[in-house]
């Protein structure tokens, strides 16, 4: 088993749900700078309808990461995506990556977007192996250190590296 697959062998995909939140919320505080709230995830699953939100499930019931999109007409919007610390490096950023490519098919899309730091080269790298191109910056866009974002695009799906 190589190092890519290691640790993604006992993962499986599901709709992320309130009950996930305590443990997202663990992984959402290590993760980032300006984490995301409890609130802010509840109002995503309970009231937003182009929100569409996963996690990955290490043994059935341990939350490893989660990553969350918009879906609007034929395009989706990556909200976010994070991995436990403890399970990063094994390839679980592209296997969540793909699972939303998966979902976003069946849901009609065949475009994506994301917004990335320009700082977060392991993140950039992940997107850039997936098909992603910069097509653009955010000025500002981070509140939190006024750094700008990179806009990256893949426009099709179905090709995948």
């Amino acid at each position: 088993m190589d190092k890519e697959t290691a640790g993604r062998e006992n993962v499986t995909f599901e709709q992320m749900q309130i009950k996930h939140l305590d443990q997202i919320m663990q992984i959402e505080n290590l993760s980032f700078p300006t984490p995301w709230t409890k609130n802010a995830f509840e109002y995503e699953l309970r009231e937003n309808d182009f929100a569409h939100y996963i996690v990955a499930l290490a043994g059935g019931r341990i939350v490893a990461g989660y990553a969350g999109m918009w879906v609007v007409l034929d395009e989706a919007h990556v909200t976010n995506i994070a991995v436990h610390r403890d399970q990063r490096g094994h390839g679980l950023g592209i296997a969540l990556m793909l699972e939303l490519f998966k979902r976003a098919i069946m849901l009609g899309v065949q475009r994506m977007t994301l917004e990335v730091r320009p700082s977060n080269a392991p993140a950039r790298a992940l997107y850039a192996h997936l098909g992603f191109k910069e097509q653009g910056l955010r000025k500002n866009y981070y509140s939190d250190t006024k750094e700008d974002a990179i806009i990256m695009w893949k426009n099709d799906l179905t090709q995948i590296p």
